[in-house]
């Protein structure tokens, strides 16, 4: 709905400025040069142009952002798998530090699946 609103308003100030932006003027891009052209094409062109360069900065802007967020999933997968495999190390540490503690010469069987 809300869309709907907007693409009437917008609508509507297009229209007010063809009705009161008819007088043809010239444009000139370099060497070439275009006579006759009415304003009202030259400020809907360049309004077109703005959106479709503001498009493109947002589009390698969002490509960036990617590049980026990528790279931070992979320090975040890094992190737990360096938590998971310190983890292990401070199980086994403990269960040597028991067995050290009840002076048992008894080598239990490792599990290298146990946390």
């Amino acid at each position: 709905m809300l869309i709907l609103i907007l693409l009437l308003v917008v609508g509507a100030i297009m229209v007010y400025l063809a009705q009161n932006n008819l007088m043809p003027v010239t444009l000139h891009l370099g060497t070439q040069t275009f006579s006759g052209i009415p304003l009202f094409y030259i400020i809907i062109g360049s309004l077109l142009a703005g959106l479709v360069l503001a498009y493109l900065l947002y589009l390698v802007n969002s490509i960036f952002t990617a590049f980026i967020m990528h790279g931070k999933d992979n320090k975040i997968k890094q992190g737990k798998s360096d938590i998971v495999d310190l983890t292990k190390q401070i199980h086994k540490l403990e269960l040597e530090n028991e067995r050290l503690k009840n002076n048992s010469t008894i080598i239990e069987p490792q599990d290298n699946n146990a946390l």
